[in-house]
């Protein structure tokens, strides 16, 4: 079937599924309130669309459904479907959680010093448990505290001023590691006894810790750690960044009457990397080995994941060259640092990072591989050869989220049904051939399936929502997915009393035929015969969609619709999550693609919606979408307005591992760098720019906008304007700043379309 027809199949399927039927919203217009402004704002008379679901989750035992009645637990039978109090099903699981917590507080009020208020303090700090729940490392008061069940006895592991900081408890409870000044110690949790295992630790050199552009690029952001341990907690795998030659960036807080400057270390495109290495620390003694990466030594490698073999036996990394056009994954034996390629990953373009191998217990391992140009799953033996295919066609797995090597099944999410929505499906292990095995959708109807087991895989718990319903909980069977009980709806108190229009599921087609996910929602009161703006609000960064089919609670489209404004959102083919093959379109050109599929989605709309005024449209994004908006601006004559936050002007100035990925070095693509560039095309400016920014922000820096600004000026251009928000970073500082931005925004919204 063709594609674009099965996706408006599907639409039609999920417009007519009874919950949706069922939930959907009833407008009476003439009987509901309309928003004002003020009610988009944070504040007390803020206006949301937004319900808590009911709570449900499975109990220890994994045999009852734990949810809230009448304000007091109770246990659901899923066999029976009886109704339980807790005391009377499991009586000891009632007062088990409660007595472990009585014995930590007992054993922290005996250390020296010690009385009730600080155990309690002690207590509510971080807490981090062994592998078998019998014992925990407790993190407060910026020292290290450790507990262990059975024992009853609570220690002091550290005590200094420093702060410990990337503390992780080993499996077997025995160790626990953290960096001190940017080196890697090791302390015995019986004899609180620590160990130095680097010693050259410092501003430029860090051990167990990320830099900037680790944690923001491979990691994730805020996510510093850079240690692993082994699951027999015989070894520690940690990297080792060396900054030296790293550019500094200035951050500067003006708001103190003495400004205050931040120095940041910061590589943007072209730049340095820092230097990688990657040690095993040895537990027993801290004696380190270097893992040999020498053979990728004149790729400027990065080390963009680290774990190990279930047994410990092997290190297991991944490992990629500066520009991410291969991806290596790699067995180091921990002790000799001697290592083994197991496969290459190539694309065509960029190779994204990929998640852990899933080791099965003969040695072989699930992997996720997107070389057809869409991810999908495959079994490959311990060396690396491939045994099976267990998915495959034109569209990609999302993630693994189970393996039963009992049962020989794999449970996996996918955009199998629904690039916008996210269903859960089961394949056999044992795979099929090139066409894969035989795939059990579970989730049933449309929209978005958030999906808890029970421990046996029995059951499941479904928390749904679509763009026409709110969440519903439902208990299902775990072999077909069945709904064996409704457990409650999300309750929008809010869609009683005031307006709320659906959207409108869309597949809007592209020029060469590519069908981009769209929703429009239409002005209210609706006139087909008058002409309205339009407002476009979105993002479009690689694989990351504005269109999702799930319920949207915020009051600010539902205020703009209600005030006469179309509101579209479209994910454009390199945001659409379709597969690799789609979102590869955007590669040494970030913007280009994009921007040519939303003007395709505007001149649909003039062509099939001809309430909608193409002559006065806006786009507004922030981060990605600033730049968007900016680019959109200076690349086009479609838009009236732009409102553009925290945006990459120039790929220039961002980092070099984002940027990278898509847009390889400034060395290698000087042409696509000058012609995604908003600063250079600052003069071809068409209509009116609204920049506004964090000058705190570490990660876009407000340099981006003052470099844009500039530009415009220079070329003797006043439609703009710009907004600085102080103390602000990546995102705006607190409510104040955010309604002063969305004031701003509505300002620009009733001036300018």
């Amino acid at each position: 079937m063709d594609r674009s027809l099965a996706m408006s199949a599907w639409i039609s399927v999920l417009a007519a599924s009874p919950l949706l039927a069922a939930a959907a919203p009833v407008q009476d217009a003439g009987a509901k309130k309309r928003l004002t402004f003020e009610q988009t704002l944070a504040g007390p008379d803020r206006v949301t669309f937004t319900g808590t679901p009911p709570a449900a989750a499975f109990t220890r035992d994994g045999r009852h459904v734990e949810l809230q009645q009448d304000g007091k637990a109770v246990w659901l039978d899923p066999q029976t479907l009886a109704v339980r109090a807790p005391e009377v099903v499991a009586p000891e699981a009632a007062n088990a959680a409660a007595a472990r917590e009585t014995a930590l507080l007992a054993a922290l009020a005996k250390l020296p010093g010690f009385d009730e208020a600080a155990a309690k303090r002690i207590a509510a700090g971080r807490r981090h448990a062994s592998a078998d729940g019998a014992a925990f490392l407790l993190d407060a008061d910026h020292d290290l505290w450790f507990f262990r069940h059975g024992g009853e006895r609570a220690s002091r592991l550290t005590d200094g001023e420093a702060d410990e900081e990337n503390v992780r408890l080993a499996p077997d409870g025995r160790f626990v590691s953290f960096v001190r000044g940017n080196d890697l110690w090791l302390v015995e949790t019986d004899s609180a006894r620590e160990r130095r295992v680097t010693k050259d630790g410092g501003p430029e050199k860090l051990n167990g810790k990320l830099d900037w552009v680790y944690q923001e690029e491979i990691y994730g952001r805020g996510n510093f750690q850079a240690t692993w341990w082994s699951p027999t907690s015989r070894h520690l795998a940690f990297l080792a960044l060396d900054q030296t030659g790293i550019p500094h960036h200035p951050i500067v807080d003006h708001i103190p009457n003495r400004a205050e400057l931040e120095d940041t270390r910061y590589p943007k495109a072209g730049d340095p990397n820092p230097t990688v290495a990657l040690g095993v620390a040895r537990a027993r003694d801290g004696k380190v080995t270097w893992v040999d990466l020498a053979p990728w030594g004149g790729a400027e490698p990065l080390i963009v994941h680290v774990g190990f073999t279930p047994d410990g036996s092997k290190l297991c990394f991944q490992v990629q060259d500066r520009e991410q056009t291969w991806l290596d994954l790699v067995v180091a034996d921990p002790d000799s640092g001697k290592t083994t390629v197991l496969l290459r990953e190539t694309t065509g373009a960029w190779v994204n990072r990929h998640d852990e191998p899933r080791w099965l217990k003969d040695g072989s391992f699930l992997w996720e591989s997107e070389r057809t140009g869409y991810k999908h799953l495959e079994r490959r033996a311990a060396d690396g050869k491939p045994l099976a295919t267990l998915t495959a066609g034109e569209w990609e797995v999302r993630s693994v989220t189970a393996v039963d090597e009992a049962s020989g099944h794999v449970w996996f999410t996918a955009a199998k049904d629904s690039a916008i929505g996210v269903n859960t499906y089961r394949v056999a292990l044992a795979g099929g051939g090139p066409e894969g095995g035989a795939i059990t959708r579970l989730t049933q109807g449309g929209g978005s399936h958030a999906v808890e087991w029970s421990p046996d895989r029995a059951w499941f718990i479904d928390r749904v929502s679509s763009v026409t319903a709110p969440t519903e909980v439902r208990l299902c069977a775990g072999a077909d997915g069945r709904v064996v009980k409704v457990l409650g709806r999300a309750e929008v108190k809010t869609l009683a009393e005031y307006e709320y229009g659906v959207p409108e599921l869309l597949q809007i087609p592209t020029r060469d035929g590519f069908a981009m996910d769209a929703t429009l929602l239409k002005p209210s009161p609706f006139d087909p015969a008058r002409k309205y703006p339009v407002w476009l609000p979105t993002y479009a960064g690689p694989d990351a969609p504005s269109v999702g089919d799930r319920w949207n609670g915020d009051a600010w489209p539902q205020f703009l619709a209600q005030q006469g404004y179309v509101v579209l959102q479209v994910n454009n083919r390199t945001s659409s999550q379709r597969g690799h093959a789609h979102i590869a379109k955007c590669w040494q050109q970030l913007g280009v693609q994009e921007l040519a599929d939303v003007e395709d989605a505007l001149a649909w709309l003039g062509a099939n919606r001809p309430w909608c005024d193409l002559t006065r449209v806006g786009i507004t994004g922030w981060s990605y979408g600033g730049f968007m908006s900016a680019f959109a601006l200076t690349h086009s004559t479609a838009f009236r307005l732009g409102v553009a936050g925290a945006g990459v002007y120039d790929w220039r100035l961002y980092d070099t591992i984002y940027t990278e990925r898509y847009m390889k070095t400034p060395q290698n693509n000087p042409e696509g760098y000058a012609k995604t560039s908003c600063i250079e095309a600052a003069k071809s400016l068409s209509g009116y720019l609204v920049l506004a920014h964090g000058t705190l922000d570490d990660n876009v820096h407000f340099q981006n906008t003052m470099q844009m600004a500039y530009a415009l000026q220079k070329a003797g251009i006043d439609r703009f304007e710009v907004m600085p928000y102080a103390k602000s970073r990546h995102g705006l500082g607190g409510a104040d700043l955010n309604n002063h931005f969305r004031r701003v925004t509505w300002k620009a919204i009733r001036e300018r379309l």
